[in-house]
């Protein structure tokens, strides 16, 4: 069965940088669009980054552009995101998703996914 399972997250100072990572296994990790979204209390999950498969090209929401990299590592079967100059509005749980049907529309729309980690939580202080 698909599992991926985040790590990583941790509490930081505003300005700091975290990276996090997800293995996935029970699957061709290659062949699926991956992404990374994020949920604060009170608040709906949103995309942060997406990875498309084919071409490795990267998406990222406004938010987080010039901040955050994504990037994977197929040998490994994971997915990582590094996050530079950190914000407290940055403060979330963080999962990673995979979907075998996503779009180049859609790659930043929790809705595009079919599996999910169990998330890792990211805390910036000011």
């Amino acid at each position: 069965r698909v599992q991926l399972v985040e790590s990583g997250g941790d509490s930081v100072q505003a300005g700091g940088s975290l990276r996090l990572s997800c293995v996935g296994s029970g699957y061709t990790f290659s062949s699926y669009s991956m992404g990374w979204f994020r949920q604060a209390p009170g608040n709906e999950r949103e995309g942060v980054a997406g990875i498309w498969p084919a071409t490795g090209r990267t998406f990222y929401a406004d938010s987080v552009k010039g901040r955050f990299t994504i990037s994977q590592d197929n040998a490994k079967n994971t997915l990582y995101l590094q996050m530079n100059s950190l914000k407290p509005e940055d403060t979330a749980m963080y999962y990673c998703a995979a979907g075998a049907w996503v779009t180049l529309a859609t790659i930043l729309n929790d809705k595009s996914y079919n599996y999910w980690g169990q998330g890792t939580q990211v805390t910036v202080s000011s």
